[in-house]
């Protein structure tokens, strides 16, 4: 009797133990499998790479790249200069009381950026190339490369690809396809809108413009610019074309260029600096400027020197709302 129950509690111990080494394994197992769930590959400047876990402490060296953050309900830890970035980025979502400011976007603040302990930090290759290594002592880094040959041939589409790409880091994949989907519905509504009042197909050129050395300068925008494929999808045509893509999307000019461009009812935009005004301090009874058969003809439209012309879902907003209010409300 004390044999069988001795071979009885035997077996009893080898069934726990041998439960307890399966739930151990089990566990390593779940934990693996979460590890590998986390881990996302994404294509950058750089070539692929993975982030391992799902970053949330995001750090953005670049304006454009924190809309795109924003767009998606995020706000990041960090941005460099936010004074510049709320000065020339009018759109819906602000940044928070909490981002810290990390120096500039040309000359970042490694130690700022090292203080708030990032797990991700989101660099511009044009810019930040030459730090990339001291950017990943501190954190993991993904590098876009927005001016490249490749992104510089279609501004727009490459920026939407950052916002994407970041949406998939963040897995906020579908809040990013209900963005933009929503966009396309605004793009929809604004464009009729034009159309109502008789300019579905107008054609324009469009620029934004400053002062060098009290020189007035316009940088017009090409097919490849981001405000000109805003400006497509509200049925607008872009009469200015170069033969090739220009890096930044825009050729800067003086007013002279301006005369190359006199068809009829040509409807001329200008995102225009209200500290710096050129068409109020250096053309105002400027010949050149006044004889513009778009001027003569009141075909001008003055945009906010906030309006943003780079980024993501809530910048072609705000630039397309900015466009068709300007236009219409005049």
């Amino acid at each position: 009797m004390r044999k069988w129950l001795f071979l009885m509690i035997s077996v009893v111990v080898v069934v726990v133990l041998t439960a307890c080494g399966s739930d151990e394994r089990d566990t390593g197992s779940s934990a693996d499998d979460a590890t590998t769930d986390d881990a996302i590959t994404i294509k950058d400047a750089t070539g692929e790479k993975t982030i391992e876990d799902v970053p949330e402490n995001i750090v953005v060296l670049e304006w454009y790249n924190a809309e795109q953050l924003l767009s998606l309900g995020m706000q990041p830890a960090g941005v460099p200069n936010i004074d510049g970035f709320n000065d020339w980025m009018n759109i819906e979502e602000e940044l928070a009381d909490s981002v810290e400011d990390v120096g500039t976007r040309e000359e970042p603040n490694l130690e700022a950026i090292s203080r708030l302990d990032p797990d991700l930090i989101i660099a511009a290759e044009f810019r930040h190339e030459q730090i990339m290594d001291r950017l990943e002592d501190i954190a993991p880094v993904v590098m876009f490369a927005p001016y490249s040959e490749e992104g510089s041939a279609d501004l727009y589409n490459e920026l939407m690809g950052e916002f994407e790409t970041i949406a998939k880091l963040t897995r906020k994949e579908e809040q990013a396809e209900q963005s933009v989907a929503e966009l396309d519905e605004f793009y929809e509504k604004q464009r009729q809108r034009l159309a109502d009042a008789g300019f579905d197909g107008t054609k324009y050129i469009a620029t934004m413009t400053f002062s060098s050395q009290n020189s007035p300068i316009l940088r017009l925008y090409t097919d490849t610019s981001y405000p000109a494929a805003v400006m497509e999808k509200l049925g607008f045509e872009n009469v200015y074309q170069t033969e090739e893509p220009e890096p930044y999307g825009f050729t800067e000019v003086g007013v002279e260029t301006l005369q190359n461009f006199q068809e009829d009812d040509l409807q001329f935009f200008a995102v225009v600096q209200e500290d710096d005004n050129i068409f109020e301090d250096q053309l105002e009874g400027n010949a050149v400027w006044e004889n513009l058969s778009f001027v003569e003809e009141g075909n001008t439209h003055f945009l906010p020197g906030d309006t943003p012309v780079i980024g993501g879902v809530l910048s072609a907003k705000a630039l397309a709302e900015e466009i068709v209010d300007t236009m219409l409300d005049e």
